[in-house]
């Protein structure tokens, strides 16, 4: 099991294709009593998402510990934690099934922005596990999802997938595809500059990040223009171009079709 831990020690290999198994969840207080405190568990995932100072030893690698942090940790590698008084964090141990395409994720990351997003679901999470688990099961897979896609400071070339803030940046333009939405507002989303965002998305799209949220807005509208019977004007606004003459435009520029003939040809 310790071979989900990658060499050098910083990162693991995460499976996130098939959903994980929550043998127990809840809060965790230490330090209370002692300032360290070594374990190990033999067959269970370890998550945690920390208020904290401290340190945290895994693997022979020495991570700090600091408030909106979150670590993962594979089964059968002992962690040590070093506490400087009472440190509460919020914690899950899992069974993850080994099916599908690894994920590089590091054992320790600043959750940034979304420290509070995954706080709120992994508390949902700990409510629901007094009950039968599928609820609890599904909010701490999907955490473990958001921490896989945490920005990173350097890309994983090594998983062909985009660099970890392009991802960042992408999921939240997809969510808001009827929104107005800036640059800079998208790169703090991303954990990245407004400069360094743009040099990241022309290497990995060959676009700007304004090109790429046009395409995926008339993606969307051809899509809804083809498949659905929502009004013109509906689907113009649900991707965020309420001036009709302006996505009659947008729609002949990029499909060579007006809205109507796009609905026309089905």
């Amino acid at each position: 099991m310790t071979a989900l831990l990658e060499p050098g020690g910083r990162s693991v290999r995460l499976h996130l294709d098939t959903p994980p198994q929550v043998a127990n969840i809840g809060v965790g207080v230490h330090g209370t009593t002692v300032a360290r405190e070594s374990f190990l568990l033999p067959e269970l995932w370890q998550v945690h998402l920390y208020g904290y100072q401290g340190e945290l030893t895994a693997g022979g690698v020495t991570h700090p510990i600091r408030p909106g942090h979150v670590s993962l940790i594979p089964p059968g590698v002992e962690v040590r934690f070093d506490y400087r008084g009472r440190s509460e964090h919020l914690y899950a141990h899992l069974r993850v099934p080994r099916s599908g395409t690894p994920l590089s994720v590091p054992v320790m990351q600043d959750a940034g922005p979304s420290a509070a997003a995954l706080s709120t679901m992994l508390r949902q999470a700990v409510a629901a596990s007094p009950r039968p688990t599928r609820q609890s099961a599904a909010e701490v897979w999907a955490v473990l999802w958001r921490v896989a896609q945490l920005p990173r400071a350097e890309p994983d070339t090594r998983s062909g997938e985009p660099h970890r803030a392009v991802a960042a940046a992408m999921a939240y333009l997809e969510s808001r595809l009827a929104e107005p939405v800036s640059v800079p507002d998208i790169a703090r989303h991303a954990g990245v500059s407004h400069n360094h965002l743009t040099r990241l998305f022309r290497a990995e799209t060959g676009d700007t990040v304004v090109g790429y949220l046009r395409r995926r807005r008339l993606a969307r509208a051809e899509h809804l223009l083809r498949r659905s019977t929502l009004s013109i004007p509906a689907v113009a606004a649900s991707v965020g171009i309420a001036d009709l003459q302006a996505f009659n435009k947008a729609c002949r520029r990029e499909f060579g079709l007006s809205p109507r003939a796009l609905r026309a040809a089905g």
